[in-house]
This record gives structure tokens, sequence and C-alpha cells, in this order.
């Protein structure tokens, strides 16, 4: 009950279109047939959704999945239909995941994540791709365990003083 509540700095426009590049720029790495890669663009995007939602919304969210699934020459929509949703998820519940803890806000978050996983999945199986295994599925819960480090990380350059004082409380 008595954590330190923090006044947090204006968000830099120009840093969230840089979290949102580098995210991306870590989809696009090649990672192989490893499991439990983590959906970056995903992660990052329900953050901004989250903390700024009137600045990261469902257009964005919408070109990036575009932008995914031309990258991963997949059927053209089934992320950007993906990260639309796992945006107006979190629209939706950003003002309660606010007041949570980060330990609670990441199972608050996992299903968002998760479903963010489905929607390709059905969609490839309603295409009639092969079926992936049930591992793809795992990648929701690995985000959701990354979002306590993603929060910490992209929170850092808001929380910190304009001019340091040490006689300042806040």
């Amino acid at each position: 009950m008595n954590r330190p509540q923090y006044i947090l700095l204006p968000v830099n426009p120009y840093f969230i279109a840089f979290s949102l590049a580098a995210a991306f720029l870590l989809n696009l790495m090649p990672w192989g047939r490893l499991v439990a890669v983590p959906d970056f663009v995903a992660l990052v995007l329900l953050f901004w959704n989250v903390h700024q939602p009137r600045k990261v919304g469902m257009g964005i969210a919408f070109l990036l999945g575009i932008l995914m699934d031309v990258h991963n020459a997949s059927l053209l929509g089934e992320h950007a239909l993906a990260y639309t949703l796992l945006s107006y998820g979190a629209i939706t519940i950003h003002r309660r995941v606010l007041w949570m803890t980060l330990g609670v806000q990441m199972f608050a978050v996992a299903p968002l994540l998760v479903g963010a996983q489905i929607v390709p999945f059905m969609i490839r199986l309603l295409m009639g791709a092969a079926f992936p295994g049930w591992g793809y599925l795992i990648n929701g819960f690995v985000e959701a365990a990354l979002w306590p480090i993603a929060s910490t990380l992209l929170l850092m350059p808001q929380r910190r003083p304009e001019d340091p004082d040490d006689t300042r409380p806040i």
C-alpha cells in the first residue's frame, strides 16, 4: 500500500516511435524455429496502448500488423487483426491495469497477449495451413512474463527528473 508514487514526465513521441521501431526490428531477427520467441511488437504496442492510449491507438496497431504480415509473407491482415484486437482490449482495460502492481499487471495482460497469438493461429488453421503445434501459443505467456521488464525499461525516460535536486521529495 505504501508504494512510492512517481510523477511521470510527458512521454516523448519520438521515444514511442523509436520503441515501436526497435520492437519491429527485434521481430525481424531470424530466430529460426525456436519455441517461445515473444512477439516484441505486440508487447511494446500493448504497453503504449495501456500507458498512452491517445497517442498509440488501433490505427498504429493496424499498420504495424500489416508490416508484420508483409515481413512474414503470411495472409495479409492476420497480424493486423490480432494487433487491432490487442489494442482495443488494452485501451478498454488501461485504467484498471495502471492501478495494479507490475506482478498483477502481468496476469491482467496475459489474456490479451495470448489472444493476440490465438488470432493468427486460428486464421492459419482456417485457411488450411498445417497445424503449427501447441508450442506456438506459449509465446503469449512468454510475453506476459516479459511485461514487468518492458514496463520498467519503457518508463525509465519518464521517471527521471528534469532538474535533479537532492532536497525535493518527489
